[in-house]
């Protein structure tokens, strides 16, 4: 074997151990890895009004992202869950890199089965299909006054307590209050 073919073996190779389960474990779980706007998440992160010391909490942290810009710019401590090992490493490796290692703390697992009773701020951009579950893990776990904010989908018996119809973010306060994003909009109204 020459020298490229040995080259493109072991770069097949690593695709397949590296890469390729970076995106299958979270497709395991149900989860497209789709990483957040930095812009979005700031806007998201300001809705919620994440205050320096406070405890946020993201379900499938990916890459960190969240995590790091709620630690920089926001002075949270920031706790991520994430399903994939690879995404797990790449998210530590951004606090890391962004001199915020200090603040940030990435657990590897199913955020299901995570304790988030910890959190002031929960932050989530799934699928709707994780709404029945996450509700009532999220009613049963978050002590009173902490902050759900969600992108894209949104708790459809509970009215959020903010709401930019633009990027589609939604806050909810802990208890939730029953109703939805239409006895929501009434009241702007």
């Amino acid at each position: 074997m020459n020298t490229i073919n040995i080259i493109i073996n072991i770069l097949a190779t690593l695709w397949l151990v590296i890469v390729l389960p970076a995106y299958l474990v979270p497709l395991a779980y149900g989860l497209p890895p789709t990483p957040t706007q930095p812009a979005r998440i700031r806007k998201a992160l300001k809705l919620a009004n994440l205050q320096p010391g406070e405890t946020l909490y993201d379900l499938g942290a990916g890459n960190g992202r969240v995590l790091v810009i709620a630690a920089k710019e926001f002075g949270a401590r920031a706790v991520g869950i994430e399903a994939g090992p690879v995404q797990c490493v790449q998210a530590r490796m951004n606090a890391r890199f962004n001199r915020v290692r200090s603040q940030v703390r990435v657990k590897r697992g199913n955020f299901f089965k995570s304790d988030l009773s910890e959190a002031d701020v929960v932050f989530a951009y799934l699928t709707s299909n994780y709404v029945p579950r996450l509700e009532a893990q999220l009613v049963k776990q978050l002590k009173p006054d902490a902050r759900v904010v969600t992108i894209s989908f949104d708790f459809p018996n509970w009215e959020p307590a903010a709401f930019d119809r633009r990027e589609l973010i939604f806050v909810y306060t802990m208890p939730p209050t029953a109703g939805n994003l239409g006895t929501f909009l009434q009241k702007q109204n």
